[in-house]
């Protein structure tokens, strides 16, 4: 099995076996805080963690994140994905892409951790049109452990989280 296959094999199983939660409310940390901004839209995203096998700036082989890939959820509905860039599309033709600017460390140590991002690109109307900001909240999994020891190599850890998307007032 390619590694193609693999990551397509280890998100399935993940989805499929994975509970369609409610998104609850988090404590946000002050770090990923978006004061004076209004939630837009809110979606539970269940996927993977992409990583790639790559040399380190000090030459020394590490796993690197290559992309996410995942389904945006609300209501135990599909309403978009989410994947590299970071860039999240909804089925409405909406899409945004975001560039961190900061972070809070997971509940869990093999959560990834929280992240806020400014949006940097908008494309179409729709359920994303005029997003400023986006949360990555509650999330579960993600991160990779074990060795890296062959250059090119993927490997998917999976993960779900919620994303909120928000505007300025």
């Amino acid at each position: 099995m390619n590694a193609t296959n693999q990551i397509a094999l280890a998100l399935l199983t993940f989805v499929g076996g994975a509970a369609r939660v409610a998104i609850a409310t988090a404590q946000v940390p002050h770090s990923i805080a978006a004061p004076g901004e209004e939630v837009v839209l809110k979606v539970h995203a269940e996927g993977a963690q992409v990583y790639e096998c790559k040399a380190s700036p000090d030459a020394k082989l590490a796993w690197q994140l290559r992309e996410p890939i995942a389904i945006l959820i609300v209501d135990g509905n599909t309403v978009g994905r989410h994947y590299a860039g970071p860039t999240w599309e909804l089925s409405d033709g909406s899409a945004i892409v975001g560039k961190v600017v900061g972070d809070a460390p997971g509940t869990d140590a093999n959560d990834i951790p929280w992240l806020k991002l400014n949006v940097a690109a908008q494309r179409g109307n729709g359920g994303l049109t005029g997003v400023n900001t986006v949360q990555r909240i509650n999330t579960q999994g993600g991160k990779l452990n074990g060795v890296c020891d062959q250059a090119g190599k993927l490997r998917a850890a999976p993960y779900a989280a919620d994303y909120v998307f928000l505007r300025k007032n």
